[in-house]
């Protein structure tokens, strides 16, 4: 058994709004193993919703459809939904009732329009809405003949689009009625920094072979990569043991470039590891934007860890000759002394300036930055080549020059 998931809106489609209800219900769902195989996002048109609801119905088991309940002209799910049956829609008089009601209790008159929000196909049954005024549709849909004969109809569900409502819905109305296979899926995550997505493919070998159980994906974002542990079994406790197992495995061929799990981000792995040993630190930025000291600040507790941070070669007290000023190991290393002394703390991160180049450029060379790092008895400057996206080489840098510190740290 497995599921497809509709969303429905111009505004998605327009890029106006992005579409967190597909990838929220798509995790609730494996959580009673049930895998969702397609994700469609379409506008309001009923012609091409009515072909989307037939293919989806042909070639997946659950159809969830979100969006195009209101009761404006362009909401048109229902009326989809009743073409694709080749039924009438029929009023619901408790769910006109409801609707009223809502509108009564605000003490604003019903506009007449509301009361399509009452009409289903027939056929179907309403889905109760405490939070809106959108019922959501259970129906049944057959499918057609030939090599598909003796499958059983597919069953079709539409909700509203606000997600509160959505979500509500799904939890308390629909979920206590689909079943899955009897299986689970859990997933989990852990998260590197350091080395490149092919680089930590290498290093994984088979642990991302395909058909492999659990699977194992790779993502990179900004920099950090990610492994994506998926794993089914026929309870969460097999799923956790397998999850486990070869998150140990991936930890031990991976080595130092893991840094955290699930949501981490390198900041709160370093002030973590900062506050447990009682250290203090500042930075020292140029060519970032504050960057670094603002993903610090974002960290809860990073009052006792964080003292300060300057921004700005001029911000910083540099024995170093006033006018230019050359970008390089000393500079690094001079901004993050300087710093330290500055702020009275324990370490002190430094990033020189990012400069820009254009990477479509095949005879340009990726201009340099410089990292460093000074701390009791210690000042280390590295070289940092912003190759990849200019998007994002300050995130880059600020990033590399906390795992400076991370690993210091580690293996101090």
């Amino acid at each position: 058994m497995h599921a497809e998931i509709v969303a429905i809106g111009s505004e998605l489609t327009t890029g106006a709004k992005l579409d967190t209800n597909s990838q929220w219900l798509s995790l609730e769902l494996s959580t009673i193993g049930i895998p969702v195989h397609y994700h469609t996002t379409m506008s309001d048109d009923i012609d091409t919703m009515v072909t989307v609801f037939r293919t989806a119905v042909e070639r997946s088991d659950i159809v969830l459809i979100t969006g195009g309940l209101g009761p404006t002209l362009d909401d048109l799910t229902r009326q989809a939904l009743a073409q694709l049956t080749n039924v009438e829609l029929e009023l619901h008089e408790p769910s006109l009732e409801f609707i009223r009601s809502l509108f009564s209790r605000r003490n604003r008159e019903m506009p007449e329009r509301n009361s399509i929000q009452a009409m289903f196909p027939a056929g179907s049954e309403p889905v109760r809405n405490p939070r809106g005024t959108a019922p959501g549709i259970w129906m049944h849909v057959a499918r057609s003949g030939g090599p598909n004969d003796g499958r059983p109809p597919a069953l079709v569900t539409a909700m509203p689009g606000v997600p509160s409502e959505m979500k509500r819905m799904f939890r308390e109305e629909l979920l206590p009625r689909l079943s899955g296979d009897g299986r689970v899926i859990r997933r989990a995550r852990i998260n590197c920094f350091g080395i490149g997505e092919s680089h930590a493919e290498e290093l994984l070998g088979d642990l991302t072979e395909r058909g492999r159980e659990p699977e194992v994906g790779i993502t990179v974002h900004e920099a950090t990569i990610t492994l994506r542990i998926t794993a089914n079994g026929r309870s969460a406790e097999e799923c956790d043991e397998k999850i486990a197992e070869t998150a140990h495995i991936a930890r031990e061929r991976l080595g130092e470039v893991v840094f955290g799990e699930e949501d981490e981000e390198l900041e709160h792995v370093l002030v973590q590891m900062l506050a447990d040993r009682k250290l203090t630190m500042a930075t020292a930025e140029s060519g970032t934007g504050g960057l670094l000291a603002h993903r610090l600040t974002e960290v809860d507790g990073f009052e006792c860890v964080f003292l300060g941070g300057s921004v700005g070669l001029a911000a910083v007290h540099l024995d170093l000759p006033t006018g230019d000023r050359p970008i390089n190991e000393k500079t690094a290393e001079a901004m993050a002394v300087g710093c330290r002394t500055r702020y009275g703390t324990d370490f002190a991160l430094a990033v020189t300036e990012c400069p820009h180049f254009d990477p479509d450029d095949t005879n340009a060379t990726p201009p340099q930055a410089f990292i460093a790092l000074a701390g009791p008895d210690l000042v280390r400057a590295v070289e940092h080549t912003l190759i990849g996206d200019p998007a994002i080489r300050k995130s880059r840098a600020a990033k590399a020059v906390m795992n400076l510190l991370r690993l210091h740290l580690l293996r101090s």
